[in-house]
């Protein structure tokens, strides 16, 4: 039986960063880099919560989110050895359910619907590891988390980070061999 991994959308596979800034930029006036928010949290760097449910609830947003670097490659690669699941926190935005699966489609066509999974709370999902951008996620991951790198997770330091797709592959290799180690030795 493979060992699994869930993958979370929004800032890990998809490249929501620019997009938000953009559409933030068109809505309020304000421009902001990615340099200027690098450690702030969403919430200091978009305290008007009704103004980020507009931009993210308003029809494309979630569709034409940019394709985070070298996912395709990976996840295609992280398929042959494990099972693989795609898991994002959709209710939070329901008219994103959608255009997530239409994203999906375009991008991961070889996920299947059975391995795709739309949650309000990540804590019940159990897979082997879990790859998220959020503490609020990784926080109650029942397998391994790994916090992909992102402006709002930069100062946290209490779980295993990844900064690329393409350093993934090894890392999952050198955990996979350090707990068969650990096996070895108990």
């Amino acid at each position: 039986m493979k060992r699994t991994i869930g993958i979370d959308m929004d800032g890990v596979l998809a490249d929501i960063e620019d997009h938000i800034l953009q559409s933030y930029a068109a809505e309020t006036g304000i421009v902001l880099s990615r340099d200027e928010i690098k450690g702030k949290s969403e919430e200091e760097l978009f305290p008007d919560r009704e103004m980020v449910m507009k931009i993210c609830n308003k029809a494309g947003f979630f569709r034409n989110l940019p394709l985070m670097e070298g996912a395709v490659e990976t996840v295609k690669k992280l398929m042959e050895d494990y099972e693989v699941y795609i898991v994002s926190a959709a209710m939070e935005f329901p008219l994103s359910l959608f255009e997530k699966r239409e994203w999906l489609a375009e991008h991961f066509p070889f996920i299947g619907w059975k391995n795709i999974i739309f949650c309000g709370d990540k804590s019940i999902i159990d897979t082997d590891y879990l790859i998220d951008d959020h503490c609020k996620n990784l926080d109650f991951c029942k397998g391994k988390p790994l916090i992909f790198t992102a402006f709002h997770n930069v100062e946290k330091d209490h779980h295993q980070r990844v900064n690329h797709w393409n350093e993934v592959p090894d890392l999952l290799k050198r955990l996979e061999e350090e707990q068969l180690e650990n096996l070895a030795i108990a």
